[in-house]
């Protein structure tokens, strides 16, 4: 939106031969500022919301963008000649520190992972682990929160075919 336009000139056409190179990376940069705006508030509803909810989020970007380097703009090239700004990609994750200790997560071990290169192949996993969702699909090795869960508290565990508690006994 025109209020989140803080830098400026902005390119304001899809035909970026038409846009000096700043206006393309202020275009860009002002996207980040409007992203970083939406989940501010996202989160601000989150922690209104939690004294009644247990609250969550995850973010992902869904592709990185090419702003000139290697001549290339924007993105969709084949992933094997993709560079990496168009595969290295922001995800963002926010809990409350009570509902990660009722879920049975370990803060500091997730800090550890902070640099693990992941896939978005991970998301599918990890909402439905973190949900508690039971199915035969659920993957844990693809959930990024499984090896700092402990079991007993798992979500995902609980009230399923993966029961832990049946699971140790078989």
């Amino acid at each position: 939106p025109p209020r989140f336009e803080h830098f400026k000139p902005v390119c304001k056409t899809s035909q970026l031969d038409q846009c000096d190179q700043q206006s393309i990376v202020n275009a860009y940069d002002n996207s980040i500022r409007y992203t970083d705006h939406v989940l501010s508030r996202t989160l601000e509803l989150l922690k209104e919301n939690s004294p009644r909810f247990d609250t969550a989020m995850i973010y992902i970007s869904d592709h990185g963008e090419s702003l000139g380097e290697k001549g290339l703009y924007l993105h969709g090239m084949p992933y094997s000649l993709a560079p990496s700004e168009q595969k290295r990609i922001p995800m963002l994750t926010w809990m409350r520190r009570e509902d990660a200790l009722a879920w049975g997560l370990d803060a500091d071990c997730m800090r550890r992972q902070l640099n693990n290169s992941l896939t978005h192949d991970s998301l599918y996993h990890s909402v439905l682990g973190l949900m508690g969702v039971g199915t035969s699909v659920y993957q844990p090795t693809q959930d990024i929160f499984s090896s700092c869960r402990s079991g007993l508290n798992s979500p995902a565990l609980k009230g399923t075919a993966h029961d832990y508690r049946s699971a140790t006994r078989q």
